[in-house]
């Protein structure tokens, strides 16, 4: 059985793949109050700053200069939000997705929640059990 899904190859997959997956961030028991009532975070901005970043690593384009790490040291987050997350991410992509840059994808987002989370348990060891 061959599978049907297109892989990631334009501005609108991105756009597709990020609205996707923020909607159920946004709807996530875990993630959901961490974004909307601990950051408030601003929607209408914060989401075409992650095309910008997606579109940056899946496609080379160079629209994404910002520092995403920072932003996140005032979050009161564990493994456990970058573990789901990741599932989060991860779930969004098998269902929109395949192929070589659906996989880019994938293995991107789990380096950048490794990192996050070996980043934060370094600046405060306590903050991550």
């Amino acid at each position: 059985m061959t599978n049907s899904l297109p892989d990631i190859t334009s501005e609108a997959d991105i756009r597709l793949l990020v609205d996707g997956f923020y909607a159920k961030v946004v709807d996530d028991a875990l993630l959901g109050p961490i974004f909307n009532d601990f950051a408030h975070v601003d929607w209408p901005h914060h989401l075409p700053v992650m095309y910008d970043f997606w579109s940056s690593l899946l496609l080379g384009t160079t629209r994404y200069h910002g520092r995403p790490f920072p932003k996140h040291l005032p979050l009161p987050i564990g493994a456990d939000h970058f573990q789901r997350w990741l599932a989060l991410f991860e779930a969004t992509v098998d269902e929109l997705f395949a192929g070589p840059k659906a996989e880019e994808a994938r293995v991107r987002a789990r380096s950048i929640a490794t990192l996050f989370e070996h980043r934060l348990r370094e600046r405060n060891p306590l903050s991550l059990i």
